[in-house]
Parts: structure tokens; sequence; C-alpha cells
């Protein structure tokens, strides 16, 4: 079992940036794929962006492809989301997940066994 905690949400202006982080617990991180998905008020959760195991294979959502950016470091048991051009519709609470049964990242939420709690990222327009 892996425990899973999202940082670095906040309140940003319209093209601004933020980077998320989310750590991971346990010494297995880096046979879990991660993704990370977020859901905004009245809204379904939706997939954003996903990395394979060795960081090697990634997927975004065409809604952030080209300005969001995920990764990861196995040694520090760490996924990222380095989120530029920010724009209101981005708001949401952002969370990440883990699968550990795929290689590489899937865009379903279904397939993540772990979950964090959440982080709020709020786009001012």
């Amino acid at each position: 079992q892996v425990q899973l905690v999202e940082s670095g949400g906040g309140l940003v202006q319209t093209g601004g940036s933020l980077r998320l982080s989310c750590a991971a617990s346990g010494r297995t991180f880096s046979t879990y794929a991660m993704g990370w998905f977020r859901q905004a008020p009245g809204k379904e959760r939706e997939f954003v962006a996903g990395i394979g195991r060795s960081g090697g294979s990634t997927v975004y959502a065409d809604s952030v492809r080209g300005r969001f950016t995920i990764s990861r470091n196995n040694a520090k048991n760490t996924v990222y989301l380095q989120m530029n051009s920010l724009k209101p519709e981005d708001t949401a609470v952002y969370y990440c997940a883990a699968d550990r049964h795929t290689i590489l990242p899937v865009t379903t939420s279904r397939a993540y066994d772990y979950w964090g709690q959440g982080t709020q990222v709020t786009v001012s327009s």
C-alpha cells in the first residue's frame, strides 16, 4: 500500500504557473504508474496527465497538452505537475493517484488504486 500527499496548490492569476508535488510513502514507488486528475465544482473527476513507472512515457489530456508537464523522481518518491499558462478553467481540486497494475500510464480513474487527499488550485481571471 502507498500513501500519497499532494502539495503546491494555491491561488494564481491567469497566465501564471504552479508546480504541484505528490509525495509517496513506501519503498515501491517506482513500481507504480502515476496520474494527476482534477475535479471542479459540479463536474466529474477528469484525467489530466499520467506517467509510466520509469518516467519515460507520459500522456496528457487535450486541454492541458503543451501547458502542463508531468515528471517523477523515483529516488525521492515524488511525482510533479508543472502547470504553466494557467486559465480560469483549470480551477479545481487536483489529485494524484497510483496504479500498481500497469507499466504505462492510463487515463481512466478506475484503474488507479491509491489516491491523495487533493490540493486546491484556483486561477483568477
